[in-house]
Formats: structure tokens, sequence, C-alpha cells
């Protein structure tokens, strides 16, 4: 009987009014999906992905939440399931480029899945110039974070074009657990997890230990000065623009090498240069302007993470120099504080905020210091891969938005690729393109040389 984690129901609350979805967007080679006449082969890769189905059994089980006192939601074998159901493919209308493409993807996006029914899709998007196809894969938060749903969707991923995913074992569903089993699944639970509250009350050394690692994230929360407001303090609505920006990893790395900082403080760099150049466009003043931004944080150990499944993270709040001019001023300075922010504890957000002083303190913090962006940094594979024997060329990540966090910028490394998505709601920034191009420009600004003369560590 698998049970959602806590870390897992947290992607559920607000699932009715903003959907928790995670997913990507790729380009892959068409050549050996399509028949000569255009035809997309959809029945060819619908039988390498089921080939594969038995590896990730989350995308044949269906989230089930029982009734009062049967304990939590959990995860149950789909009755039937019919893999055409998910596995899709679509034309693009003419003419089939980039802009067709993103808006085919805000518009699959916008389809909520189906809570009868496995909760993950592809589909896939023909009709891209010289013969590539789009590819649009989603899964529910619930089922993965990022670093999770990479490892989940690389179940379907081969190293070359040629190799083969063998026949699918026969599949029969499990029968249902009835409800005296939840029941007494409930009951052993709520035993286990008093016995384990008495164990902690033994060994007070242990839970102050935990209080002291925890104290000093949530003591910032608390005393926070109140965030400057901007134009995008607004509540997500149910649109969203999507807008692609393209990199070079080792581009990024030497770049971060060059201002001791890290891969991921070049995205908070280049999302603090897209701020600056989209406040600056509406007329905002950004003089000594403070943006604080969400930063998740993989609770997972390296080796783990290429079966990691469900959720495992932390979460930090990084402010983000915008009013400082200088790109690359702007990028030691975040290189510092995140330097900061990654030497505290982090618990896993599922545990916090079960606590009721970590609610309180989380509730106080956003009333106070609202976050209205979100930003991400995923690896992905460092060598091209293949799926049903086409190369994929490209891939970029889409990001769930959430409350009043209107913009979610979000990178994934593919292949010696540092590809970003920003994500946002169409109300609040009607202008992506501004934010996208002023993204750009920052990444440009911190490849330029350095002057000569001049320090990397300077402040």
């Amino acid at each position: 009987m698998e049970r959602l984690t806590a870390e897992d129901q947290l992607m559920l609350w607000p699932d009715e009014r903003w959907p928790q979805d995670i997913g990507a967007l790729a380009v892959l080679d068409g050549s050996r999906l399509l028949e000569p006449d255009g035809r997309f082969r959809i029945e060819a890769v619908r039988q390498a992905i089921e080939a594969r189905l038995h590896l990730v059994p989350r995308f044949r089980q269906r989230l089930q939440v029982p009734p009062r006192g049967l304990g939590g939601p959990l995860w149950m074998d789909a009755p039937w399931f019919d893999l055409a159901d998910h596995v899709r493919v679509i034309p693009l209308p003419a003419p089939g480029d980039e802009a067709q493409l993103l808006l085919a993807t805000e518009q699959l996006r916008r389809r909520r899945l189906d809570r009868s029914r496995p909760l993950w899709e592809m589909w896939f998007l023909s009709g891209l110039p010289e013969r590539r196809i789009g590819l649009f894969v989603r899964m529910h938060h619930a089922i993965a974070d990022g670093i999770a749903g990479v490892a989940t969707i690389g179940t379907f991923l081969d190293a070359g074009p040629d190799a083969t995913a063998g026949s699918a074992p026969p599949w029969t569903p499990a029968p249902p657990s009835p409800a005296r089993a939840l029941f007494a699944d409930n009951v052993r639970r709520h035993v286990a997890g008093l016995g384990r509250a008495c164990s902690a009350l033994a060994r007070p050394a242990d839970i102050m230990r935990h209080v002291r690692a925890a104290w000093p994230a949530m003591r910032e929360l608390s005393t926070a000065p109140p965030a400057v407001p901007t134009s995008l303090d607004l509540v997500v609505g149910p649109d969203r623009s999507l807008a692609l920006i393209r990199g070079s990893l080792d581009l990024v790395k030497q770049i971060a090498h060059r201002h001791d900082a890290k891969v991921n403080d070049v995205l908070l760099a280049v999302t603090a240069g897209g701020l600056r150049g989209l406040f600056q466009r509406r007329g905002e003043p950004v003089a000594d302007l403070v943006v604080p931004v969400y930063v998740p944080v993989t609770l997972r150990q390296p080796e783990h993470r290429e079966q990691a499944r469900g959720n495992l993270i932390g979460q930090m709040v990084v402010p983000l120099p915008v009013g400082m001019p200088d790109p690359g001023r702007r990028l030691r300075r975040i290189a510092t504080e995140t330097a900061r922010q990654k030497a505290k504890s982090h618990p896993n957000l599922g545990t916090m905020l079960r606590s009721r002083l970590a609610r309180r303190a989380l509730l106080k913090y956003l009333d106070r210091h609202p976050v209205s962006v979100t930003t991400a940094d995923v690896p992905g594979p460092p060598l091209p891969v293949y799926l049903a024997g086409a190369r994929l060329l490209e891939v970029f990540p889409v990001l769930p938005l959430i409350g009043k966090v209107t913009l979610g910028v979000a990178a994934l490394s593919y292949a010696g690729q540092f590809n970003i998505t920003a994500v946002a709601d169409r109300d609040a920034v009607p202008d992506l393109a501004v934010f996208a191009a002023s993204a750009q420009n920052e990444l440009r600004a911190l490849s330029a040389p350095v002057p000569a003369g001049s320090t990397s560590g300077s402040a």
C-alpha cells in the first residue's frame, strides 16, 4: 500500500485553482518517426514506451483519496489502462514555427490531467520545419520533483538510435485495497507515529539539535523586512505565456568560474537581469530594488538522483539585487548570498510544514515579504539521448505557478546546452518577451571578456 509522502501531498492542495504539473518541451529529429508522406508513426512510439512502462509503476497508477478515517491519499493500479490516452500526436497549424509550438504547449497545459487516470501525458507535435517533431511531456508534481521527473522520463530514453526496448511484459492491475485494509493501515501508521513521537521525547538532545538546525531559517523568515511591491504582485490566473532562452553549458560554467559562482547562481543572475529590463521598460524604479525569489534545494544525494522518485526538496529565498547596474557585481553578490543560504539547514518541506510554528512563520513571511518569482536549475543528460530512435535535439523545462508567484524561470542542461524557459501568468507578464530579451542580454554581458585590469572578485 503506497501512501503519498507528506512532501508529495503538498503538491495536491493547490491543484484545484493552480494545476501543479511539471513538464518539459523538447524538439526531436523526426527522420525516423515520420513516414515519407509526413505521417507520424505514433504506434511505433507507443510500442517503445509500453515496453518500459513496468519500470515506472506510477504511470499505470491513479491517485485515490480515501474517505475520512481511512488514511491519506495513495497510489493504486488503474483498473484499466490504455496507452493511447496518454501518448498522442497533434499537428501544429501552419507555419509550424516556434511561436506555434509554444502556443500549442500552453493550450495542452490548460487541459487538466484526468484524476480518474494515471497523471501523465506525452504529446507529439508534428509540423515543424526540417522534419522535426515537438514533444510536450508532463506529469503531476505529486509524482515527482524536477530531478525525479528527469529520471522518470529518462527511463524511456536511449544512449543511441538503434537500441531496442524489447517487448512489453504482461501487466495485470492489482485489485484495489478494501476499506478494512485502508482502515487497518491508517491505524498502524498512527500507532507508529505515536511511537516515534514518544521515542523522540525520550531523546531531548536530538530534539534540541533539530530545533537549533532549523531555527536560523525560521528566524530569518519571521524577521525579514517587508518587500518592495512590484507590478508582478498579482494572484496567478489561468493563462500562461512561455518564452525560450538558449545557452551553452560550457559558457555558463566559464562565467560561474570567472565570478567564483555556481551554475545556479548564473541562472539567478540571468533572472535578475531579465527582471531589471522588464521593470525598466514598464517605467518602474529599479534603483536599490531587491526582488526575492524561491530557489528549491534538492535533499537527494548525488549518487541517488538517477533513480529518484517522488519529491524531496527544501526551499530557500534568495534576494536578487536587481537595482545593481553591473552584471558581474550582481552575479558575485548573488553567489555570496546563495553560499550563505546553503550553509543553513533546509528541512524537507513536507516535514517542516507539519509544524504549526513553521506554518505560522511561513504565512507571516509571505504576508510581509511576498515572493513573485521562482526558479529551478535541473541537470539533464550530459550526452545526446534518443526516444524510439529519434534524437532529442533540445529540451526546455516547464514550471507550474501558484499563488502570487507569477513568473517561473527554469533551466535544464542537456548535451552541452543550457536552455531556459520563462513561464509567466499572462495577465501579470503580458510583456514576457521583454523579460526574455533582457535575460538573454544579461547572459551575453556576463560572457563578455573581462576588461584588462579588472578583478573578478571585486564587490
